[in-house]
């Protein structure tokens, strides 16, 4: 079991960070081999939208994504961690999905299907707000995210109403169900 965790965040060690950590910790307790991207440290350019990638799955641009498209082609379970910015994802993190119009071009203009053994994909989030649609708009990027990649949208961890460094310690199951989490992506 390949599990490959995707950190949006620019605050490592901040609440988004904590949660994923404690999701591989859990995963890799049951003995999935596990990854983890922290986007932030990455050369990723946005997307130029230049159609490169239309003819043969391959985008034009040259940087870290060579490195993350297989990563994101070979994991049984691939999680998006990311704070909520302005009800959206980090541009981190957004600059990656992005980037895999590539992989979206392989599937439905080339009919190159990607890996589809029953995937999964997971979805992390911690708001400082706790607007009723505070996740709605992620939710929807992140499905047809995984869509493009043949990832079936599996489970989520949605935490609204934490926002400083750290405060996610002090939240009642948080850490708890993240791990839990991970334990049980592992399992299946």
């Amino acid at each position: 079991m390949r599990i490959l965790g995707i950190m949006g965040s620019p605050r490592i060690k901040g609440n988004t960070d904590l949660l994923l950590d404690e999701t591989l910790k859990g995963a890799r307790g049951q003995g999935a081999y596990v990854e983890k991207i922290i986007v932030d440290e990455l050369e990723i350019a946005p997307c130029h939208e230049d159609y490169g990638c239309l003819a043969d799955g391959n985008c034009v641009i040259r940087d870290d994504m060579d490195d993350i498209y297989p990563k994101l082609l070979e994991a049984n379970v691939v999680i998006i961690a990311s704070p909520i910015f302005f009800y959206g994802l980090t541009s981190q993190v957004k600059a990656l999905i992005d980037r895999c119009q590539a992989l979206w071009a392989r599937k439905y203009v080339l009919k190159q299907n990607p890996p589809d053994t029953g995937r999964k994909g997971v979805f992390i989030a911690v708001g400082a707000t706790k607007g009723k649609k505070l996740f709605d708009g992620s939710i929807l990027t992140v499905k047809y995210f995984f869509q493009a990649i043949g990832v079936e949208y599996g489970e989520e961890l949605l935490v609204p109403g934490v926002d400083k460094q750290g405060e996610i310690m002090d939240h009642p199951t948080a850490l708890t169900d993240a791990f839990e989490l991970g334990s049980g992506i592992a399992q299946r």
